[in-house]
């Protein structure tokens, strides 16, 4: 059955507006998924375990062509050679280490037991080995994958969508209102917070100015993002960056 199916992978890291995406992604007739599953892909049976996970949440959608899931975490591996699928489509995104990293620690402030990424060091250490993995996959995946700032998901959805769709081959364009699912908000499947349960896309940038990051640990971080983020875009198939938006103006 898992070969009837073509794949969507998004990498990322955490708090890159991947929950957003999944949502918009899962909402399309042609593709099941929207949550992050916690698999390692590195052999064809990871496939049938995807497939057992999304029929005990959702069930499949009659004639559909995809299934989707989101790798955050370096714990989860990719390894598309062991798959033996012929029709994959990778989506590769970034989010700024400021925001990103703020977000992240804000998160997990929140919980009520002590957390590991509630400490700003520990979520740069976070960011920094995630965001140099994506990095070394995609120089290997060179040319294969489409890449996309995560900010734009605010600032420019009507130009993001268009894009992904084309990327997808969708038959019928993705749209920035999405449904609400049966893991919608919960702990563990991705965002948690009211913005997910809106049903459409927020563009009011969240405020995290109460979280501080050491000087030193920030610059860190948005040294390993630039440098690994332009390779990112050189070796991607294609890209819709921040940058490019301004250039088409």
């Amino acid at each position: 059955m898992a070969e009837n199916y073509s794949r969507i992978f998004l990498l990322s890291h955490m708090r890159a507006f991947t929950s957003l995406a999944g949502h918009i992604l899962g909402s399309h007739p042609a593709i099941n998924g929207y949550f992050e599953m916690h698999i390692s892909y590195d052999d064809a049976a990871a496939l049938d375990r995807q497939l057992d996970i999304l029929q005990d949440n959702e069930g499949i959608k009659q004639n559909s062509r995809y299934v989707f899931d989101k790798l955050l975490h370096n714990d989860y591996q990719l390894n598309l050679e062991r798959l033996g699928l012929s029709d994959i489509k990778i989506l590769v995104t970034l989010l700024e280490p400021e925001q990103a990293i703020k977000s992240i620690v804000d998160l997990f402030a929140q919980k009520e037991t002590a957390e590991l990424y509630a400490s700003p060091p520990e979520a740069v250490n976070y960011y920094i080995e995630r965001v140099k993995t994506l990095s070394e996959f995609c120089r290997c995946y060179d040319q294969h994958y489409y890449y996309y700032d995560a900010e734009l998901f605010q600032a420019a959805p009507d130009r993001l969508l268009p894009g992904l769709s084309r990327w997808l081959d969708l038959d019928s364009p993705l749209s920035e209102r999405y449904q609400i699912f049966s893991q919608t908000g919960k702990a563990g499947a991705g965002d948690s917070s009211n913005h997910i349960r809106s049903g459409r896309i927020n563009k009011t940038r969240s405020d995290y100015s109460h979280v501080s990051i050491p000087e030193g640990e920030l610059s860190r971080a948005q040294s390993v993002y630039r440098e690994c983020r332009q390779l990112i875009i050189e070796n991607a198939t294609d890209a819709l960056t921040q940058e490019s938006l301004i250039t088409d103006q």
